[in-house]
């Protein structure tokens, strides 16, 4: 594997688990008080879909966007970086 391949994997990989972890946090604080188990997460997912004018399907959405952003984002970083 070439340094460049690597250092691709690398920065996808920690963009993805970045935007996972964002998107757990936000289910997790988007939790209504009190709640456990499915309901937190129902509720959870519900605030996020509510954040981009949706229910919890769109809470769906933004949860499985988020770490294919986060490894763009880092990707498109890591190529900006090299021809620097």
């Amino acid at each position: 594997m070439s340094k460049d391949e690597k250092g691709t994997l690398v920065s996808v990989g920690s963009g993805s688990i970045g935007g996972s972890a964002t998107a757990l946090a936000g289910v997790a604080l988007g939790a209504a008080e009190g709640t456990a188990g499915a309901a937190a997460l129902v509720s959870g997912l519900a605030y996020l879909g509510m954040l981009v004018g949706g229910g919890m399907m769109a809470g769906i959405g933004v949860v499985c966007a988020a770490p294919i952003l986060g490894g763009a984002a880092c990707y498109g970083a890591y190529k900006l970086c090299k021809k620097i």
